[in-house]
């Protein structure tokens, strides 16, 4: 397998995996939450939270950084 094909399933697979720890992380889901005004104070991310947060983190890196791999690397 070379090296463009394994960028383009890293890119797919990587930003599948970004939506879905996006989609999965808790926050407040009150109309006034979308406006800015969600009421809530700021606490710090504990326990699963955080470690969700941390692994979007890294899959969004290796997403946007697979993207310029391909980019760099000529056809």
């Amino acid at each position: 397998m070379e090296i463009g094909n394994f960028l383009e399933v890293l890119i797919f697979i990587s930003a599948i995996l970004t939506i879905i720890l996006i989609l999965l992380q808790q926050r407040g889901a009150s109309l006034g939450a979308g406006f800015g005004s969600s009421g809530e104070l700021y606490t710090t991310r504990r326990g699963l939270d955080k470690s969700l947060f941390i692994t979007t983190i890294v899959t969004a890196v290796i997403f946007v950084l697979s993207i310029l791999g391909l980019l760099i690397i000529p056809a």
